[in-house]
């Protein structure tokens, strides 16, 4: 029983880690319908701008804010350059836009900081600890911690601010947002912006976990089954997607690997997604989708 707490603990932990990505999905989702293919780019650029910054002799708390600056300004740029002009476009049309922009984001990183990979500090070392008998590492139970933040302060933005009511109205009905008056555009920047601080948050800590390199952006693939099982368009579903991901892939890795063979860690994820596709495709927590014909 010991080893198995140790084993799901580790896991829903680890799956904390996946949501800090799926995050930056659901803001843009939520608002505009768009799936951001980009957002594994995004969460390599702040990674790799902050530790370039830091290598340079710019002291942490500066390369920090320098990062959130360049990625509210990135958000914005994408928003205005890439995706205003696309209002209207076919959703397949926005997601090769978003497609593209994954790699020209990796390939403007590569040129400004290099391609070399680069180590992390945050200050929290990943030593496990015993909490009843059951090994927990410190630095999971930060990114959990950091995750319980952002899960709160998102929640809290769009239940009691005045431009989080607008998002959810956007996101419940474009058009009748716009004709009650709201600026779509500035919500849409509002947005992007998030999704450029989710992105750095996600990106220094998944940088101190694996090292910062061009790799990185992969775990735009690890946020997709979260989505799925979370639903694309919730937050707290984000968190409960995560958690399941994680937890489910250690337990069948140790469990039914040894039966069914190694590497099953790196699959099952996306068969549990595939499952819920089949009988819940909104997920546990999205908006099914309603048709008047």
């Amino acid at each position: 029983m010991q080893f198995f707490l140790e084993v799901l603990i580790g896991g829903m932990l680890a799956g904390v880690m996946y949501s800090m990505v799926a995050f930056g999905f659901v803001l843009i989702y939520k608002a505009s319908g768009v799936f951001n293919f980009a957002q594994g780019a995004m969460v390599l650029f702040a990674a790799l701008t902050f530790v370039s910054l830091v290598e340079r002799g710019l002291g942490f708390w500066l390369a920090l804010a320098a990062s959130l600056l360049a990625m509210l300004a990135l958000g914005l740029l994408i928003e205005r350059a890439v995706l205003r002009p696309l209002v209207g476009r076919p959703p397949i049309v926005l997601f090769m836009a978003t497609l593209g922009l994954s790699y020209v984001i990796e390939g403007g990183a590569q040129a400004l900081w290099g391609s070399q990979v680069h180590a992390l500090e945050l200050g929290i070392d990943d030593r496990p600890f015993d909490v009843a008998g059951v090994s927990i590492s410190q630095f999971d139970l930060f990114a959990a911690a950091c995750a319980g933040l952002l899960v709160t302060g998102l929640s809290l933005w769009f239940a009691r601010t005045r431009t989080g009511l607008r998002l959810r109205a956007v996101a419940d009905d474009p058009l009748a947002a716009l004709a009650v008056g709201i600026d779509l555009r500035r919500v849409l920047a509002v947005v992007w912006s998030l999704a450029g601080l989710v992105a750095l948050i996600a990106g220094l800590l998944w940088g101190a976990r694996s090292g910062v390199q061009f790799s990185l952006s992969l775990v735009v693939l690890k946020a997709l089954p979260v989505l799925i099982i979370g639903g694309f368009t919730s937050i707290p579903g984000a968190v409960i997607g995560g958690l399941l991901i994680g937890a489910s892939e250690k337990l069948a890795e140790v469990y039914l690997g040894p039966v069914i063979g190694s590497g099953l860690e790196n699959w099952f994820p996306y068969a549990l997604a595939l499952l819920f596709l089949f009988f819940r495709p909104h997920g546990l927590f999205g908006q099914r989708a309603v048709q008047r014909v």
